[in-house]
């Protein structure tokens, strides 16, 4: 039998709390109690052929404490007269949260209406629409609101996060809660004080006007004359100074390596420079209009990642080649390959043919489960043979 039980009624109930609905209702004043379950009962043929146990499903379920149970007569031609119930009504708020055993959870979140009501209204919608998750930020909530009212006061300050002076809130707090500040902050600042093409928590800083760490860019010249003109032989400069180096350097080739020893033993190149790498991200690298007067060459490990990175260089710089990510590298070392951890598996659309064939084996697992040749692996031999292959490639072109 599929009659509802006492387990039925409580697990509407619990579907209201797991969907919000409750304490949504108590933002609004909406709560919508009393409010009616759903019920099924037995029919008339299944009173007739399971008699004893109807009676004691009408008997259970009359007794139920805080539900209240609307019983309708009914004449069976066997049984004659009878009540039979025919709805279900929790009457009261109260009554549900008692039943669900939520009475201190739903008190902690009136508490967090309350002071939200007193000190930011506007983001009374946001707690309406997400109210678990409001429920789960009640113990960080103030601080949440003290954020928020620092910067309505001061907006787009132009201070580092770390200098952000508000009692209670250290600026790890702000940058632990980017995600749920970005959106009450969207709800709670004019739009003057947001810049909107700045988007995600990694661009918080820039949405809200904070001062960001300048984006910097660490590379080594390969050619001593590009030495002396840079000051050093491992240099880091701001992403500004890197984009103006065109002005005063030669430089027609550049590498860009992920390892850092393979950048500190990069083998001298004339007219070059390499870039040490940082993975997933080339807004350092972007403002150098420059590069793209260069033959620019970008030397990954041999594995799915790899190739996104390439793929999303090529974003930035089109013209971007790959070194050493090809099948003879990965061949030459097969028994130094390894095993990449959590490989990606998306379409790439920026690959040249070799190397979208390359990437379908590798993330088709069509020689080895998650395949790697780490670039740190390939021998300096192989190295320098291929930047005579490259050499001789230019020398090619020229002529």
């Amino acid at each position: 039998m599929n009659w509802t039980g006492a387990d039925d009624l409580r697990a509407q109930l619990q579907k209201l709390w797991d969907s919000g609905e409750l304490l949504a209702g108590m933002v609004r004043g909406d709560a919508s109690f009393p409010r009616r379950l759903q019920l099924r009962a037995p029919t008339s043929g299944e009173l007739t052929e399971q008699f004893d146990a109807a009676r004691s499903w009408i008997s259970e379920l009359r007794a139920l404490p805080s539900f209240r149970i609307v019983m309708r007569e009914f004449k069976h031609r066997v049984f004659g007269a009878n009540e039979l119930p025919s709805e279900a009504w929790v009457d009261s708020l109260d009554e549900a949260l008692a039943l669900l055993g939520r009475q201190r959870a739903a008190a902690r979140f009136m508490d967090l209406v309350a002071l939200t009501r007193a000190e930011q209204p506007l983001l009374l919608a946001w707690v309406a629409r997400r109210p678990l998750r409001a429920l789960e930020l009640a113990p960080q909530w103030p601080q949440l609101l003290a954020v928020v009212a620092w910067l309505q006061a001061h907006p787009r300050p132009g201070l580092y996060l770390r200098q952000v002076d508000i009692a209670g809130v250290h600026s790890k707090f702000i940058e632990a809660q980017r995600g749920v500040l970005t959106e009450l902050l969207d709800l709670a600042l004019p739009p003057a004080a947001i810049d909107a093409s700045a988007s995600g928590v990694g661009q918080f800083v820039q949405r809200y006007g904070f001062r960001d760490k300048p984006l910097r860019v660490r590379l080594r010249p390969l050619d001593a004359a590009l030495a002396g003109q840079l000051g050093g032989l491992d240099v880091t400069l701001d992403a500004a100074s890197f984009a103006a180096l065109n002005l005063n350097l030669h430089v027609h080739t550049v590498f860009i390596t992920e390892n850092e020893i393979n950048f500190l033993s990069f083998p001298a190149v004339p007219g070059a420079l390499v870039i040490f790498g940082a993975g997933y991200g080339f807004d350092m690298l972007s403002p150098a209009a420059w590069l793209a007067h260069c033959r620019l060459h970008y030397w990954g490990d041999i594995d799915t990642h790899g190739f996104a990175i390439l793929d999303q260089l090529r974003a930035h710089f089109p013209h971007a080649e790959s070194f050493l990510m090809d099948e003879a590298t990965l061949q030459a070392f097969a028994p130094l390959w390894g095993e990449e951890d959590k490989p990606t598996l998306r379409e790439l659309t920026r690959l040249s043919a070799p190397e979208q064939a390359l990437y379908d084996v590798l993330r088709g697992h069509h020689l080895r489960k998650n395949l790697r040749l780490e670039q740190e692996k390939i021998g300096f031999a192989w190295v320098e043979a291929g930047l005579a292959a490259l050499a001789a490639e230019s020398a090619a072109r020229v002529g």
